[in-house]
Formats: structure tokens, C-alpha cells, sequence
């Protein structure tokens, strides 16, 4: 598959290179600058996971996963840890290439813009944006990155709905409309951290068909 998926990028117009292992593929980053990564989670030896944790600390380069596991969460951890898309196997070569130049598209528009620098308080959940802290009734959250940008789109406008298209497009880009469940899971995890009850939330509420609203609590 390797070599297959390899010899249609290069008719595609890409320049190739290709890695038995994550060790390989390390060390051929280390001495190049590829434009993009397109790396497998199950690999002999260093997994994809691992690997990709190596090189978001050392390149900033972006990373797409290919990977035959369907379990949800492991795409959506293989994001969280920073990679910029994956696809699922069987793939069709087709869909590998509109990823890649999706990605390539996005990279190339930049970063989105500046959070807002003022704090925001939502009852007594309370969020400073130049910092990068949440607090809850006074208790220090820690947070992901991603879980924290979801958050703060949901506390700028408290009480109101906000579409779950719309998260995608803020927190993952735009390309990323159409897979909600990486929202699902992060709204999980928020829940977990935010909520007394996470089976029963009162503070993150979901608006069946629509997307989430975040609603002011009080200290009991």
C-alpha cells in the first residue's frame, strides 16, 4: 500500500519519500523539510503517536494520519497531540490527495486569528484568554489546547447555541466540517472537567441537531 500510495502522489506531482519505520522517518525529517508528513499510527517499533509527539516538539511541519484503526479515539487523541487531519483505511487515493491539499491550504492562510485578550467570566467559570487559564468556582482547570478554544467560543457568547459546524470551523478548520465526532469527545472530556455530574450536565448543554450552549453557574 505503501508503495502504491506513493507511486499516485508522484504522478499527482509530489515529490516522495518514504519510511519503513518511524525511526526512518524521524531521521529523514531531521536532515529535509518536507512540506507535509503523512504517517501511519500502528508501525514497527515507535508507534505513530509517539512519533508524532517527536516531531511537533522539534518541526513545524503539519501531519496527517493514515490509520486502519477505527476506535474514535485515537484519531481524535492523534489530533489533540497535534496533528492537522487523518484518514481512515480503506482510503481512496482521491480522498488522500483532497486531504493533502486541504491541509497544504490551510498552512498556507496561516494561523487563525488572536484570541481576545479580556477575561471572560460566565457565572463562576472564569477564563483568561492571554493567560491561557480556566478557572471553576475559584478551582484552577487544566486543559488541552483544543479544549480550551471550544470552551472560549462557547463562553463568548453564553447562552447562545453554537453549531457544531461552526466549533469545527474555529477549533479545526473549516476542512474539518462534517466529522462532528471529534466535537463529541471534546465536549466530553470538557464535561468531565466542568461538570458535577457529567451524565447530567448543567453547565455545557447540548441542543439536539444544533450544536452546544454554555449556561452561567453559581458557587452553591
Amino acid at each position: 500500500m505503501r508503495r502504491s500510495l506513493a507511486f499516485h502522489l508522484e504522478q499527482a506531482g509530489y515529490v516522495v519519500h518514504t519510511a519503513a519505520s518511524a525511526e526512518d522517518g524521524l531521521s529523514f525529517v531531521q536532515h529535509s523539510s518536507p512540506d507535509l508528513v503523512l504517517l501511519d499510527i500502528a508501525l514497527p517499533g515507535m508507534d505513530g503517536l509517539d512519533a508524532l509527539r517527536e516531531l511537533k516538539a522539534r518541526h513545524n511541519l503539519p501531519v496527517i494520519f493514515l490509520t486502519g484503526r477505527r476506535r474514535e479515539l485515537d484519531e481524535v487523541v492523534g489530533l489533540e497531540l497535534g496533528a492537522d487531519d487523518y484518514i481512515t483505511k480503506p482510503f481512496d487515493v482521491d480522498v488522500v490527495l483532497a486531504h493533502i491539499k486541504a491541509v497544504l491550504r490551510r498552512m498556507e492562510r496561516g494561523p487563525l486569528p488572536e484570541k481576545p485578550a479580556q477575561r471572560l467570566m460566565v457565572g463562576d467559570l472564569e477564563i483568561d484568554p492571554s493567560a491561557h487559564t480556566v478557572s471553576c468556582a475559584g478551582r484552577a482547570l487544566d486543559l488541552s489546547p483544543r479544549e480550551f478554544d471550544l470552551l472560549l467560543i462557547l463562553a463568548a457568547q453564553p447562552e447562545k447555541v453554537v453549531s457544531t459546524e461552526e466549533i469545527l470551523a474555529q477549533v479545526w478548520g473549516a476542512e474539518f466540517v462534517g466529522q462532528p465526532q471529534v466535537v463529541y469527545v471534546h465536549i466530553r472530556w470538557l464535561r468531565q472537567k466542568l461538570e458535577a455530574d457529567p451524565d447530567h450536565p448543567q453547565r455545557i448543554l447540548t441542543v439536539r441537531g444544533v450544536g452546544y450552549k454554555l449556561v452561567p453557574q453559581q458557587a452553591g
